[in-house]
């Protein structure tokens, strides 16, 4: 089989233990973004199977339509709306997904909120310019640490803040809220309790049509000039602008954030870059080698699976017997 994986930024793949699995093949690697569907169709033209990193391209109907070829979609973890499942099914295109359950998001939101409250990068910064203690910083401990939604990074996170000696309470759905009851953290009293009292604010809702723009301007305006609001999930989980003008505005006082509207991020004019009291660092949260092993590995079985005729574990189960006819 033809395989293509686009947008692998830092021309990892190929290093992955995993990556072995796919020796039967032949395999394309992309290390840039293109977008548009001309510029997609002309990279995948040759692809029996695409293998997509998250959700960095996009799979639309007007694209498949150009790629006749094209019979599997090996999706790393979960789908999250980037690719149009019902014009997979009616092409008989084949969609498989895989899930990827270790630290390295949480561990990574953890890092930035240790690096923003004791200015980490700044200060060792200075020591290469020759420079020594340009900072005051503050410890995690004591601090109010919210969480909103107690998922499977939510539930690290407020773990790790326990671990600090950090006040942690949750917010978000009821079962959310329950299943932190359930293992001895507190409850925020109310979303505007949650945001005004708050140290520090870490987001882990999934990103859906229900949940965009769910922080909204009035709820950033509650937050403390002292705050920090840490986000590894997805940026469109804020209103649009709102951050950038929050910021501006001296409430909250800080920001981490790893995820953008729109990604890759390549000139240094994206406003949050612009501004001294936010850390940004290049959606790293889930780029990580255990992580890679795990969500490359089991999409390349999912290949391997497919190319031996016994793939039946996909998310549009209905394109199998279309797909059968065009084997």
């Amino acid at each position: 089989m033809h395989i293509a994986i686009p947008d692998d930024y830092q021309d990892c793949v190929r290093g992955l233990d995993c990556f072995s699995k796919l020796d039967a093949h032949e395999t394309r690697i992309f290390n840039d973004t293109v977008n548009g569907t001309d510029a997609l169709a002309e990279r995948f033209a040759d692809a029996d199977a695409i293998v997509l990193t998250r959700e960095r391209t996009r799979i639309d109907a007007a694209l498949l339509d150009r790629l006749p070829k094209l019979r599997l979609i090996s999706q790393t973890g979960k789908l999250a709306g980037h690719v149009d499942l019902a014009a997979c099914t009616a092409r008989g295109v084949l969609v498989a997904e895989g899930s990827g359950a270790g630290s390295a998001t949480a561990e990574l939101s953890w890092a930035l909120a240790l690096a923003s409250r004791r200015y980490l990068v700044d200060e060792a910064n200075r020591m290469r310019q020759g420079l020594w203690q340009g900072h005051l910083g503050q410890q995690l401990g004591g601090q109010r640490l919210g969480v909103w939604s107690y998922g499977r990074i939510g539930r690290q996170v407020a773990a790790y803040g326990r671990v600090f000696g950090m006040k942690v309470w949750v917010w978000g759905r009821e079962a959310s809220t329950a299943a932190a009851r359930a293992d001895g953290f507190e409850v925020a009293p109310s979303r505007e309790a949650f945001f005004a009292e708050s140290d520090v604010i870490s987001l882990h809702v999934r990103l859906t049509a229900d949940t965009h723009g769910l922080v909204t301007a009035d709820d950033l305006a509650r937050m403390k000039r002292t705050a920090l609001l840490v986000n590894t999930s997805r940026a469109e989980l804020v209103a649009e602008g709102a951050l950038e003008q929050a910021l501006r505005a001296g409430h909250p006082g800080f920001a981490a954030v790893d995820v953008y509207e729109q990604e890759p991020v390549m000139t240094p004019d994206h406003p949050l870059l612009a501004l001294p009291n936010v850390l940004c660092t290049p959606h790293i949260g889930y780029v990580e080698k255990d992580n890679y092993e795990r969500y490359f590995g089991i999409a390349f079985d999912n290949i391997n699976a497919f190319a031996e005729g016994r793939l039946a574990d996909v998310v549009n189960p209905e394109a199998l017997e279309a797909a059968r006819r065009r084997s």
